[in-house]
């Protein structure tokens, strides 16, 4: 079994949208063993028979619950929908959304749901500080680094 760059990459997204925490495969040419640890990015072991070798570096899939990326201030970040799914403000249809704008946030606090692959993911702030902008729409598609929240950072 022959595995491209390409394949590897599209193997580990779908890893982490259904939240697979580890994967495997063996044949008689190639052992891979894929571990995903929460919070760190996914990091293939793939080895030739008994004989253990580096994977190519694929780039790394963010399985952190959100990821911050600068935009037009410096003390304003979006949070990033980890993967690809379906976006909810709430934990449920008859609750109050997670957070409305204007609302502070704690760093660890969630901010909304993304559904993938019937998971219900929770993304948490890695930061503490003001909502600013919510830019998805409640039970709208959301694809893998999205921008979800703008987050004007606190202190």
């Amino acid at each position: 079994m022959e595995l491209t760059l390409a394949q590897l990459e599209s193997l580990l997204r779908t890893l982490e949208a259904g939240g697979a925490g580890e994967f495997e495969y063996e044949d008689e040419k190639i052992r891979l063993k894929i571990s995903l640890a929460r919070g760190a990015p996914a990091q293939p072991v793939v080895g030739r028979s008994v004989a253990q070798a580096a994977a190519p570096a694929a780039p790394a899939a963010a399985v952190a619950a959100a990821a911050e990326a600068p935009v037009a201030e410096s003390d304003v970040v979006a949070v990033t929908s980890p993967f690809v799914g379906t976006f909810y403000r709430a934990p449920s249809p008859e609750a109050g959304n997670f957070v409305e704008v204007g609302s502070t946030v704690k760093k660890g606090q969630a901010l909304c749901i993304v559904e993938a692959m019937k998971l219900m993911n929770e993304i948490e702030s890695d930061l503490a500080g003001t909502i600013v902008d919510v830019l998805v729409e409640n039970g709208k598609s959301v694809e893998y680094g999205q921008k979800l929240f703008l987050i004007k950072k606190s202190g």
